[in-house]
Order: structure tokens, then sequence, then C-alpha cells
């Protein structure tokens, strides 16, 4: 009997990085891909323990704490990922910023809370990717208290990455793997491509367009995904690190390319930097394309995936 007549999907739903998952395979051997699903849950919550906010232990938690008074050694993997954070900070000149959370702190959308006026303006004076001085031997220091930052924009996409990479090293060709707003395919789906819909940002339940995509990422932020109502104005998760306070112009962007670590960090960017500008810095970078819905609803594509 053939194998490939046993294979079959494996799909497991579950919670990490305070969003919901969901991970696909294709394997022939059903203990193999149990023991894989649980390994690659196993990788986000390794993920989670080195670079949450929330978590007191973690490395992130520690610079935040620690960093502003003396530098402060992280493992190569924190230190990398602090690395490519900043070149995309250089990249789009600011537009990514992980020390937005020196303002980003004092915002609770569960609870409706925002800042001041004047934490509004304290934090936002602490809003400087340069503050944060990569030294060596991967360690880290702020050049002034009260810095804090948060990888919110790219550590998701960094470990969808991650378990992705883990998933092919033990031989899958085709998989599925999706943590909130991004989503990393392996493969085909043995002989079609993966259709991966973008969500309607006004809709829930509805798409505002479907891709056919092989063995690639694709990351949407949008301003619905964490965010409360007040007085009319809708404040969301995806601050502007100039103001301190939620981007406007679109409703969501996305990114397709080959790194779910880059499209994460990329759509984050977009968003802020609005439709023209991130258009235009979006054709600056091989191999990755856009997908913008603004304001009015309309739907922009970057030039590689107009029909």
């Amino acid at each position: 009997m053939s194998t490939a007549a046993t294979a079959q999907w494996h799909r497991q739903a579950f919670q990490t990085l305070g969003t919901q998952a969901y991970i696909e395979l294709w394997c022939d051997d059903s203990t193999k891909a149990q023991q894989l699903i649980r390994e690659v849950q196993a990788e986000f919550e390794r993920i989670n323990q080195l670079m949450s906010p929330y978590i007191a232990s973690s490395e992130l938690s520690l610079l935040n704490r620690e960093a502003a008074a003396a530098p402060v050694a992280v493992s190569a993997e924190m230190y990398q990922l602090l690395q490519r954070a900043r070149h995309i900070s250089i990249l789009s000149h600011g537009a990514f910023d992980i020390t937005f959370a020196s303002v980003g702190f004092y915002y609770d959308y569960r609870s409706g809370q925002k800042p001041d006026a004047r934490q509004l303006e304290q934090g936002r004076q602490l809003v400087n990717y340069q503050s944060v001085e990569l030294l060596a031997n991967n360690r880290v220091k702020y050049s002034q208290p009260g810095i804090k930052i948060d990888l919110g924009g790219i550590a998701k996409g960094y470990a969808v990455e991650r378990a992705i990479g883990l998933l092919a090293a033990q031989g899958i060709k085709h998989a599925q793997l999706t943590a909130g707003g991004d989503s990393r395919l392996l493969g085909d789906k043995t002989g079609k491509p993966w259709l991966v819909g973008v969500k309607h940002p006004r809709q829930e339940d509805k798409y505002a367009v479907t891709l056919p995509l092989t063995d690639s990422a694709i990351s949407t932020s949008g301003d619905y995904e964490r965010f409360f109502i007040e007085d009319g104005v809708r404040y969301h998760h995806i601050l502007d690190p100039k103001t301190g306070k939620s981007a406007a112009g679109a409703l969501s962007v996305s990114v397709i390319g080959a790194d779910t670590t880059q499209t994460d960090a990329l759509s984050t960017t977009l968003f802020v930097l609005g439709l023209k500008q991130g258009m235009a810095l979006i054709e600056q970078i091989d191999g990755y394309e856009a997908i913008f819905i603004d304001a009015e609803r309309k739907m922009y594509f970057s030039s590689g995936l107009t029909p």
C-alpha cells in the first residue's frame, strides 16, 4: 500500500501570543503529525516567554526594567530580532519603531483607556528607535529612562516563520500556519495553491479579497484588531510613532512576500505610512507586494499584484 494513500491533513487551533492560531499540515504519520503540532505550540510558547511584555521574566521585560541604567546582555536571538526591527525603522524613516511602547503602554483597548494630554506628550518624547543602542556581545542599552519597547509588530511573524522552518526541517512539504494576522504557507495545498482571504475591515466573517498563494507569507494589519470607540473616534493599537496616536488613513494593509518576520513588520510600517508613502516604500522592496484598503474602503494593489 502506498503511503500517499494514507496521508492526510492534520489540523489544530490554539491560543498563543495573545491571539488565535491555526495549523494545518499534510503528513502520512498521525503520531508524527501530532508531535510536530506540539512542537510548533512549544516554539510559540518559547518565543512568548522570551519576548512578551506581559511576562516579568521575559528578556523584553528585563530590558524595559534595566537597560536604561546599564547595558543588558540578551540572547543572540533577541539581539538579531532587535537588529531586524532597527533595519525596518531605518528603511521607513521611523514609521516602524519598537519604542512606540513608551506611549503605547498608556493605552488599554479592553477597558477603553487612553493617555491624557500630559502622558501623551511625555511618552511621545521617548519614542525614538535610535535610543535603543545595540552594543557588542549582544548587549542592549537604552539612552534614557522611561523608554519601553514592544515587539508586537514583528514577534508574531517571527514565531510563525520559526515554526514553519521547524516543520520544513522535519520533512513536511505542505502546511499552513496562522497566528493573528500573520500566515505562512509551506508548499502548495497538494497540487493547488492555497486560497488566503484578506478580512473585510468592516464586515465580520467576510473577505475583501481572496488570493491564491504558494510557499509564501502574508501579514495583515488592521484597525479592527484591538480598538475601542469613544465619541465617534476609533482608538486602535497601530500607533503612529510621531504622534503617539492611532495611525489614520487606512483600514487595513496586507503584505505578501517570502518571510513572515518581514511581512509582519512591513504591514505595520505601511499602515503607519499610509497609501502614498507606503506604496512608494513597498515598490522599492524586491519580492514584496501590498494591498491597501483605505478609509473609503477602496482597494489598492502594488504593481506586482496588479492583474
